[in-house]
């Protein structure tokens, strides 16, 4: 529904998908037309990357936007997409690839001077080995894919870092099928604050300030305020400009979001980067007045970014926003 908004305004045709127990859902009657995709379970439809592209090829679409959830931070299926002629609204496959996994994505962070405490990868040898001793603690142990709190365990007691790690990897193995873990120093009392970037196809990355999204229950997000009540203009600033340095470095193309975790003592964690564009985005777009899915679909087609981010700077922050 809100991609069509923006793409009806746009003079964009849209085409809309729908498993048999959505037929008659709000999403099917806000585009021009609609496909079916078969089954009632999203298994048996949304993610099914075949069948979203042959309702793509079938009605002689452009390109497919893949929207919030199941497909769109998915490499495999933007790779799919491009191998079959079409557009695929977002990064490329291999930032996608990249940056889901946070471990490689801190790694480039790091490359990119983006402010972000280390990260070491905790395996079974290197913990026989001892090159984890050493280690500060309390440390947080957490999975190199997925997220949503799972493979994510605090250890307080070195002692104990191998037990954690253990059990942390099994979750990770058992929810994401990739038991990587790694292990970071603990910020405690901390803010979780991204920012939203978009970067063209022609090297410009501009940033739309931060988010703050501290309040959270069972590591999912609740409320969504912008600007962020609770850092300075410094930290504001080597936020924004860490995002878009990490987005130059890696050639982002699209809308994303950098996540960051900031201590009460100033330290500033690089924790990943959402490779598509988020639920909470409105809150960006009326802060800063801008349509992040009108960018979105111009970067798609290879225009280049005309916002400039002095621009954007000056009408910026003309008011704080709460998404709940």
């Amino acid at each position: 529904v809100r991609i069509a908004r923006t793409a009806h305004r746009m003079g964009i045709e849209t085409v809309g998908v729908f498993s048999e127990a959505d037929r008659t859902a709000l999403h099917t009657r806000s585009v021009d037309s609609a496909v079916a995709l078969g089954g009632t379970s999203p298994a048996e439809s949304y993610l099914r990357a075949d069948a979203v592209i042959q309702a793509a090829n079938s009605t002689g679409c452009d390109a497919i936007h893949p929207g919030y959830g199941f497909l769109a931070e998915n490499a495999d299926f933007a790779s799919a997409v491009e191998a079959a002629g079409l557009i695929f609204v977002g990064p490329t496959p291999e930032q996608i690839e990249l940056l889901g996994d946070k471990l490689a994505a801190k790694a480039a962070a790091l490359e990119a001077g983006v402010p972000t405490t280390e990260a070491v990868e905790a395996t079974s040898s290197a913990l026989e080995a001892g090159d984890l001793d050493g280690l500060p603690i309390p440390a947080m142990v957490k999975a190199a894919a997925g997220g949503g709190g799972r493979g994510m365990r605090i250890v307080t007691d070195a002692a104990e870092l191998a037990d954690v790690v253990a059990s942390a990897s099994r979750e990770a193995e058992s929810a994401f099928g990739d038991g990587r873990v790694f292990v970071e120093p603990l910020i405690e009392h901390g803010r979780h604050v991204e920012v939203q970037i978009v970067g063209d196809t022609h090297g410009k990355v501009v940033h739309l300030g931060e988010r703050d999204c501290s309040i959270q229950r069972r590591h999912q997000k609740v409320v969504e305020e912008a600007p962020s009540p609770g850092i300075g203009e410094a930290t504001r600033k080597a936020l924004c400009e860490g995002a878009v340095a990490l987005a130059r470095e890696v050639a982002y193309r699209g809308a994303g979001t950098v996540e960051f975790l900031v201590g009460d003592d100033g330290t500033i964690s690089f924790l990943e980067v959402n490779t598509r564009l988020q639920v909470e985005h409105p809150v960006t777009e009326a802060v800063w007045g801008v349509d992040l899915v009108e960018l979105q679909l111009l970067v798609a087609s290879g225009e280049p970014l005309s916002l400039s981010q002095g621009d954007l700077a000056a009408n910026g922050h003309a008011l704080s926003l709460i998404h709940i």
